[in-house]
Order: C-alpha cells, then structure tokens, then sequence
C-alpha cells in the first residue's frame, strides 16, 4: 500500500526503528493519481509524502522540475528525500495556509501573498531551463483544441447530458479552432500550467508555488488567467482588476486584452471538464460545486466575443442543471 511505502520512506531517511510512532494525515484535496500524506514521525518535523503512479504521465516531471526550479531561485518545497524506483518523495512541508484559506482575508492581507506569486510568474518568463530537462509537451493549437473537447465531453455530454449532435455542433464551432490556432501560434515561455489559489501556499510573508509538475512551454498569460479568473476564489470584479493592476506593476508591462481572454477562456473550460470528471467520482462532489461559479465567470468573460455563441448553450445547460 502507498502508506506502507511513505512510512519505509521516513524510517529509512531518519533511520527509525519499524516501531517508531509515526502520526499519517490524509492530505485529500486535488487528483492527480498521487498519495498525498503528512508524516509526523515522533520527535521529528512534519514531513509531506508523496507517493505517485504512472495514471497522469507527468507525475514522473515533479522531481525534475522541482529540482530546476529550486536551483533557479524559485520558491518551491525542497525535496528531502526521493526513491524513484519505489516512486516515493519526502517534501518540505509549507503547512497548509494556501491563497483559497484567505479567501474571506481583506486584500491588504493578501496583496502580499499575490504580489509575490506574480513576481515568480514574471520570473518564470525569463528563466531558462537546462536542455535536457524535459517539460510536458507544449501548448500548441492540438493541447488547446483538446482542452475545448475535454469541457464539451466532460461537462456537456457527460454530466449535463446535452444533446450529442448539439455538443458535436458547438465544440466543432470555427471560433473555438480559431482561438486555438491563434493561441497554439506562440509557446515560448515556461507556464506552472495550474496556477491557482490552492497551488499558493502562503508562508513567511511570500508565495510558495506547489504541484508544478504540468510544468510546459506556453502563454504566461494562461497563468495570468488562472489566478485572475480562479472559480475557488471567485473573485469580484474589483479584485480582478486589482491583480491586473498588480501584474502590471510587477511585470512593468500591460497584458494583451485580447489574449488574455483567449487564455481566460480556454482555462475556465479546461478547468470546468475537470470539475466535471472529478466531480462524478466517490466524495469528489466539492468539484461539482465550482461548476456554477466557473460557469457565471465563463459568461462574462466570452460575451461579445467570437466564441459566446459556441459556449452560450453549455454556460445555459449548466445553469438549469444547477438549479
């Protein structure tokens, strides 16, 4: 079992006796095929352990990644211990005050903890990794093409039960393939992939960046988006403008609005399939409540665009289902 493995880990890194009290604590939240535990070995620190499967391929990318990014500065969880073979990990745990745990936090509270987030952002653009790390293959206009299918399989065909020639009729729509190739045109930066509230841990005054390992080349603007538009924070229109405000000041230069609300657009329904799929397993029901919320941001981000009329019906479909 993953837990019988995590507590050889820790024994055979601290050279514990097999009899040594060591406290488990279930670490639920994401899905990522990986055993998340926090180890608290008798008169020890806390540790985080992680045991990974091959059911997501870039499980395999965390501890490559997170070594490159911890040697250029970044801050990241130091990887204690690793057995690559036993595909097991001893992480430094950062506790677990994330962005989502301030959500009710006046933003003077966590201004702090944004600021120093976009500052990791904007560095990420100017990073170089080494050549021979390999990252998740890149954004390109077929990732993001099956992004859009994934939201219509996922959300309007599977949980929503809509009309299979309608969903055919609007995941086929120009529009979307349009925003695709217009977005797939450009990769060259490195992007976290899931930059949102529950990956920032906040600790010490800063911005701890965690689960990075979907680590690829792509828009930072697609991160941008994550944080700005992040359905667990659901943020007002207020605070949306003051994280754009935040980034510009960070970054010394304005977003393309245009791609900006492309990237924001394919986010929402990248992360609106997931809901759905996650959301349909055991004690997974948490993801489906963030489909509604996602879905009213969605609105408001494609109206007037080229794409409204693709995802008007599905943004409708997922109103009366969560009536």
């Amino acid at each position: 079992m993953p837990t019988d493995t995590l507590l050889t880990a820790i024994r055979t890194h601290l050279d514990l006796s097999p009899t040594h009290t060591c406290v488990i604590e279930p670490i639920t939240k994401g899905a990522s095929g990986r055993t998340i535990v926090r180890l608290h070995p008798e008169g020890f620190p806390t540790y985080i352990g992680i045991h990974y499967t091959m059911e997501r391929k870039d499980n395999a990318n965390y501890l490559p990644v997170s070594e490159f990014l911890r040697g250029a500065k970044f801050n990241v969880p130091e990887v204690i211990y690793d057995n690559p073979g036993r595909r097991v990990a001893l992480i430094e745990d950062l506790g677990d005050h994330d962005l989502l745990s301030m959500k009710e936090e006046p933003w003077e509270v966590r201004e702090p903890i944004y600021r120093s987030a976009l500052e990791q952002l904007d560095k990420l653009f100017y990073t170089r990794p080494p050549k021979d790390l390999e990252f998740q293959p890149e954004f390109d206009t077929d990732l993001y093409r099956w992004e859009q299918e994934y939201f219509f399989d996922q959300l309007a065909d599977e949980l929503l039960d809509m009309n299979p020639a309608i969903v055919d009729e609007l995941s086929e729509h120009p529009a979307l393939a349009q925003m695709a190739k217009d977005l797939g045109a450009s990769s060259r930066n490195l992007v976290h992939r899931d930059f949102q509230s529950q990956n920032i841990i906040a600790k010490d005054g800063k911005a701890w960046l965690i689960d990075f390992q979907g680590m690829r080349r792509g828009r930072q603007e697609y991160d941008l988006a994550s944080l700005i538009y992040d359905p667990y924070m659901n943020h007002s229109k207020e605070d949306q403008q003051k994280l754009l405000d935040l980034w510009e000041e960070v970054s010394e230069e304005e977003p393309i609005a245009p791609i900006l609300q492309k990237c924001a657009t394919q986010r929402l329904m990248q992360a609106m399939g997931a809901f759905a799929k996650i959301g349909r397993q055991p004690h997974q029901e948490w993801y489906l409540q963030q489909i509604p919320v996602a879905a009213k941001i969605l609105a408001d981000v494609v109206a007037g665009s080229d794409v409204e009329e693709a995802l008007s019906p599905v943004i409708e479909a997922v109103a009366e289902h969560f009536a």
